[in-house]
């Protein structure tokens, strides 16, 4: 390799003569060292081109490791120190049926968010999905109003979620006459959570292949049964990438759930009120972590609340995952 690489350097380099027009060969001037010159100077910036992509390869690359670290050292800081000062604080008093000032316990909020978060789910996600088949699989592509409803979509997305507590209040707990409830609460995250599972879900159906379309319009069946049979079985992962996102929101949701959901520390009575407990007034467990901390007087439970909570998120994820691959297993 270094032989033929410095035949290639010793190998003759052509004569550049230049002659006169008035004088013939007897005027000739050697344009060689112009030449050599020009070759020398474009292999000299060529070289230090190299150097410079070199180091900013080194460079960047450096850097996206140190934020990765920095971002894995903060998320370990985060959660080493909740748990050094929230598991010691985790006593049966906690999980006590009934809640009272003394055991303050989290299990009451514990329920009302398992019951709050599902309910606004099942109000969102038919919408929202059926909004985003219509969008993509229905209206004609690139019309004014497909791109009016993602703009939309958009924007509520980076709405603030005290804007939606307020919304909700002024219009559930006080048009409607709904007053703070689990049912006012269940509304209000199931309109901050709808944008969210519309666009991924939008987007997981977008990512399917035409060719599947095709293949069920080719076998004789209907836009309702290929998009039913062919379509969404092949959009579930991104659908419950979104459906996830807005069970992560709506569990760690609190301005909007003070306006609405209220604060009372209780469990929906609905075996002795039925579905009228709908309107009984409860707190999530982030709203119970929030007024501990602001009374000041049960700090430590605060931080075993905040223990409880994301655990609470990942069995709800895990568990919807399940479902998910039993309805795919079911499908194939």
């Amino acid at each position: 390799m270094s032989d033929g690489f410095n035949l290639r350097l010793r190998r003759s380099r052509p004569s550049v003569v230049a002659c006169s027009p008035t004088l013939g060969p007897l005027g000739a001037v050697n344009l060689m060292p112009a030449y050599f010159a020009e070759e020398n100077a474009l292999e000299a910036r060529i070289v230090r081109s190299s150097r410079w992509r070199r180091v900013v390869s080194v460079l960047l690359r450096w850097l996206t490791y140190a934020a990765a670290t920095v971002t894995a050292a903060v998320l370990l800081f985060v959660v080493g120190y909740i748990l050094v000062r929230g598991v010691p604080a985790l006593t049966p008093d906690l999980f006590q049926w009934e809640y009272t000032s003394e055991n303050v316990s989290l299990l009451p909020a514990l329920a009302s968010t398992v019951i709050m978060a599902l309910l606004a789910l099942a109000l969102a996600v038919p919408v929202g999905v059926g909004a985003a088949i219509y969008l993509v699989e229905y209206a004609r592509r690139g019309s004014r109003f497909v791109r009016l409803v993602r703009v939309t979509a958009e924007t509520l997305q980076g709405i603030p979620s005290i804007i939606y507590g307020l919304f909700g209040m002024l219009f559930f707990v006080t048009a409607c006459g709904w007053g703070l409830s689990l049912l006012s609460g269940a509304c209000t995250l199931a309109i901050m959570v709808l944008p969210v599972i519309m666009r991924t879900t939008e987007e997981a159906l977008m990512a399917v292949p035409d060719s599947y379309r095709e293949g069920g319009f080719g076998l004789g069946a209907g836009r309702l049964r290929t998009v039913a049979r062919c379509v969404l079985p092949s959009a579930v992962p991104g659908i419950l990438g979104g459906v996830i996102l807005a069970l992560g929101r709506c569990v760690g949701e609190v301005a909007a759930l003070l306006f609405t959901a209220g604060t009372v520390a209780q469990i929906p009575d609905f075996a002795g009120q039925g579905i009228f407990a709908l309107f009984d007034s409860c707190r999530t467990l982030a709203v119970h972590m929030y007024t501990l901390a602001c009374e000041g007087l049960h700090v430590n439970e605060a931080y075993a609340t905040s223990v409880v909570l994301p655990i609470l998120v990942l069995l709800l994820n895990a568990a919807m995952r399940v479902v998910a691959q039993k309805m795919e297993v079911s499908k194939k």
